[in-house]
């Protein structure tokens, strides 16, 4: 991934993010790097002086904006804003023209599909980016509950009581209140945190200089800190909770340094360590534990023994470098997402082609997500869209979720009834979550 370098508090992504409304002019992208306030903005106001409100399931059926953006009262509609945004939006590339020299292979999916409804939008909670590569900032424990970063802070929505709680604060000093070997006692200051994860009860943050925060969501404090590296480039790219074999939680930290670092939680120990000749942006776990899927700063994916830490075949096909992974939960079906703006879907039983290329419209696949049922996939774009596939029929057919803003994230509920979507940007900035349809008809299936 592209090196960072920190001079403040401020979060990139790039030039395109939406900004305030105007009365001549509309979402004038703003200059890299312009951070924004880190005060609590819940009573923000829109430059027309009225109060920008949640959006509900039953205003958006009569016609109300999910993001609650007023349209009507804009000099530009939404469908020209759209058409803009796709001609101006500049994709990342570390290879040039990845993006145009990939779409001769991608699949032509059929629009249309309704799997998940829109069912509020909430304004309360405002993910953050602290890196423009990285959007593994939102997670899902339960079809209420969901877990993100916002600022300096590790915050928590239930959209069942409609109330925000901050669950971890790393502007001061964080530090572990339990005592385990190897654990930095001394803990951390200004945590920049670059990824999360959360899983049942336990949520894992990684920071910039390779910072990994474990944090027992039923405990009070901290329970481990650990620097994985003090080399330069030390991001903690991604990070994956898992139940190992043992029965024993297990995560998997991906960093910038080429390393791969496995960490026992029963015993908050480092169990293993692998490392790869290039950065390591994302590494995900068969369902059985055998494989790895690992991503980073090549056109060439990984597909690697667990166990042994041997390759077992190269991943062929994206053309600039990758920052996500997915396994399907029958443990054959897998998907990478890329810089090159496609989503390749692979089948560990045949590797020497990608099954499938599935096309973003705007820019790099940025965060993969599959629903435990194995039914939907979805993909999120770098901003506004995240594409929901129905893998069952094989990714011939997708829900296109259409908004505007940054995406720091996107998870679905473990019992698959929520997608959450986190959106980055200054006026904007919310949680969309959209609900399972249940009312399926026979031309959702044509």
């Amino acid at each position: 991934m592209a090196q960072y370098h920190w001079d403040g508090m401020e979060y990139v992504v790039d030039d395109n993010e939406m900004t305030e409304v105007e009365d001549d002019m509309y979402f004038r992208g703003r200059a890299l790097g312009e951070s924004d306030s880190d005060e609590d903005d819940d009573d923000e106001y829109d430059p027309l002086e009225n109060k920008i409100t949640d959006t509900t399931a039953a205003e958006a059926r009569r016609g109300k904006d999910i993001q609650g953006i007023p349209w009507d009262r804009l000099s530009i509609s939404r469908e020209k804003y759209r058409q803009t945004r796709l001609e101006q939006y500049k994709n990342y590339e570390n290879i040039p023209q990845s993006g145009e020299l990939s779409e001769k292979e991608c699949k032509v999916t059929q629009k249309g599909g309704m799997y998940y409804d829109f069912w509020q939008n909430t304004r309360s909670v405002k993910s953050t980016i602290l890196h423009f590569q990285l959007r593994n900032l939102v997670w899902s424990t339960s079809k209420h509950d969901v877990y993100l970063v916002a600022h300096y802070s590790i915050v928590h929505w239930s959209s069942l009581s409609s109330k925000r709680s901050e669950v971890l604060n790393v502007s001061g000093h964080v530090a572990p209140c339990e005592k385990h070997p190897g654990s930095l006692l001394e803990g951390f200051t200004q945590t920049q945190i670059s990824t999360l994860a959360v899983r049942d009860n336990l949520l894992i943050a990684g920071g910039f200089q390779g910072e990994l925060i474990c944090k027992y969501l039923d405990r009070p404090g901290v329970s481990f800190c650990s620097r994985t590296t003090y080399e330069d480039n030390a991001i903690t790219n991604a990070v994956d909770i898992y139940e190992h074999p043992s029965g024993a939680v297990h995560f998997m930290a991906s960093n910038n340094d080429g390393g791969i670092r496995d960490f026992d939680m029963e015993k908050f120990q480092l169990t293993k360590h692998s490392c790869f000749p290039w950065p390591v942006n994302h590494t995900s776990l068969s369902p059985n534990g055998k494989l790895l899927a690992i991503v980073g700063d090549n056109p060439e994916g990984l597909l690697v023994d667990s166990q042994t830490g041997k390759t077992i075949a190269p991943l062929c096909g994206h053309l600039d470098y990758s920052f996500a992974s997915a396994w399907h939960p029958d443990g054959c079906i897998f998907a990478t997402g890329n810089q090159d703006k496609t989503c390749r879907i692979w089948d560990v039983r045949n590797l020497s082609k990608s099954v499938a290329v599935l096309k973003g419209n705007l820019g790099a696949i940025r965060s993969i997500r599959f629903t435990s049922d194995g039914r939907y996939m979805a993909m999120a774009e770098p901003a506004d869209f995240v594409h929901v596939y129905d893998a069952k029929q094989g990714f011939e057919k997708e829900q296109q979720i259409d908004f505007f803003g940054e995406v720091s994230g996107v998870s679905f509920s473990p019992d698959t009834e929520s997608l959450f979507i986190g959106v980055w940007d200054r006026t904007y900035g919310s949680l969309l979550q959209f609900n399972r349809r249940r009312n399926y008809t026979y031309l959702d299936y044509l």
